[in-house]
């Protein structure tokens, strides 16, 4: 049966990634159906979607700015009118295009058309998927609304009810199939040395690289290698600190191979990375960034943590010395980093996105 479908979320990698692996699931087991993406103008999407080829609408809308500064302010008043145009936008698509089916994944670029798609006129079934284990204002709004909504944290069904389905969260293909020996090759470290492996995401993040490099030169005089990926901003502030030992990249591109060479990961606890990571079976060092909304990072961690998986360590109470030695010894202790991967392991869920679709299309064949 041909179906057309809206997959609606954006902003940032934890809302647009889903998205795409949701489709590109869709597409391989029904060539014949129809799939339009949406997102907005202002997120990682505008980047991503040309890349991907595929068929989308970016929406002149962007989030509610809650910094307090002249530039925020101005960015605020435009919100109404921002709106009303992605609004429009989105309805007159609509109107042509006739979807049957939406999948939300989250972000502001996905509320608009979340909210045309609940007029029962238009007689358009809802999925929702979360990633966070404390569900986003966007999924809480609609999820009155939709038919089933697929989490990847169990303890989102104490917030959204009894329509949610454990899933897990889809990840890229093939990231457990990294190749160790071209891994080690491609970030020139050593296959002989214990390798820590340390991102904070796509984007990077200002305080693990702070934190990082003020021993890491450190931690590289006891025979172990570091491979930092620092974020294409803050690339130029550390490259200095590159030896023989110490890697630093402002972007991987191979995920699948950095993972495969590591021995711990250091980062923080988006949702996306915390799938990966368990999927691929590897201990961690998680550091939630303190800022997330709702504290979700921290609830995500404390997941991981809580299982024997990770060590959560937290901005509040973290300095270098004492994550320094956390490092140590936990790679002194080879028994306990066998038993962290064997829980990660366990908690990884490799069939999410097949799953996350078998839910959306049961009903609609």
């Amino acid at each position: 049966m041909e179906h057309n479908i809206i997959i609606a979320g954006g902003g940032t990698g934890g809302h647009l990634f889903p998205a795409l692996a949701i489709g590109e699931e869709i597409q391989l087991r029904y060539p014949k159906a129809n799939i339009h993406y949406m997102g907005s103008i202002y997120g990682l999407e505008a980047k991503v979607f040309p890349i991907k080829d595929v068929w989308h609408t970016l929406l002149p809308i962007r989030g509610f700015q809650r910094s307090f500064n002249i530039n925020s302010f101005g960015k605020n008043i435009l919100l109404p009118y921002r709106i009303l145009k992605s609004f429009l936008q989105v309805k007159r698509f609509f109107d042509e295009f006739s979807p049957d089916i939406i999948i939300g994944t989250g972000g502001y670029g996905s509320a608009i058309p979340l909210l045309i798609s609940c007029q029962k006129k238009r007689n358009i079934k809802i999925f929702l998927q979360e990633q966070n284990s404390f569900p986003g204002i966007t999924t809480r709004f609609f999820a009155r609304n939709a038919e089933k909504i697929c989490v990847a944290f169990k303890d989102a069904n104490k917030i959204l009810g009894d329509k949610t389905f454990l899933t897990g969260n889809p990840i890229r293909k093939n990231i457990t199939n990294g190749n160790a020996k071209i891994g080690f090759n491609d970030f020139k470290l050593s296959e002989e040395r214990r390798t820590i492996f340390l991102f904070g995401g796509s984007q990077g993040s200002q305080y693990l690289n702070k934190i990082i490099s003020q021993i890491v030169t450190k931690i590289a005089n006891t025979g172990i290698q570091i491979l930092w990926q620092t974020g294409n901003k803050d690339y130029n502030q550390y490259q200095h600190q590159i030896t023989k030992k110490i890697s630093i990249i402002p972007f991987i591109h191979n995920m699948a191979n950095a993972y495969a060479i590591s021995d711990l990961i250091i980062c923080r606890s988006g949702a996306l990375t915390l799938a990966e990571i368990t999927v691929c079976g590897k201990p961690a060092i998680l550091i939630p960034f303190s800022h997330a909304a709702g504290d979700h990072q921290k609830k995500n961690a404390d997941s991981l943590g809580d299982a024997g998986a990770a060590t959560v360590l937290l901005e509040s109470t973290l300095n270098s010395n004492h994550l320094y030695h956390t490092i140590i010894k936990l790679l002194n202790n080879k028994n306990k980093i066998n038993q962290m991967s064997t829980f990660s392991k366990k908690l990884g869920l490799p069939q999410a996105t097949n799953d996350i679709v078998n839910y959306i299309m049961e009903e609609n064949n």
